[in-house]
């Protein structure tokens, strides 16, 4: 079983999801995809299987989003995704792909819906939050 994340260790929330990854047991693929961004086919496939639209992949905060006009509702998908291939910064974090699908997991949280396994443990996010009790169930 291959669980992967697209994972940026300055994120807070792609800190906390790979916690929970591997608060499940899993070990997964960690692809920093700043160093090693997806192609244009990968991620436009990521997209597709998320069943998204493009504009909902695109991060704001901390990007060059409004200096590149992306607020721009005339652009097309094939130019925002043109835009985050050219600045890996503009997609949004963390992507995790399992066996039972792909998703964005913004809030942390989110990951608990696609891992194949459960919890482990208890675990709180890096603010404390509880998001799964003693028992590995969910609280959030």
């Amino acid at each position: 079983m291959t669980v992967t994340i697209y994972h940026n260790p300055a994120c807070g929330t792609s800190r906390n999801v790979l916690a929970l990854i591997r608060n499940a047991g899993i070990a997964p693929a960690i692809i920093e995809y700043l160093k090693t961004p997806p192609s244009r086919t990968e991620l436009f496939d990521l997209i597709v299987r998320m069943e998204v639209p493009v504009r909902s992949l695109l991060r704001e905060k901390g990007t060059p989003f409004h200096e590149l006009g992306l607020d721009n509702p005339a652009l097309t998908d094939d130019a925002l995704i043109d835009a985050m291939i050219a600045h890996p910064i503009l997609i949004n974090r963390p992507i995790v792909v399992t066996p039972l699908g792909v998703k964005l997991c913004r809030p942390s949280e989110v990951v608990l819906d696609i891992l194949p396994t459960p919890q482990k443990g208890a675990f709180a996010k890096e603010d404390g939050e509880k998001i799964v009790d003693e028992a590995g169930k969910r609280i959030v």
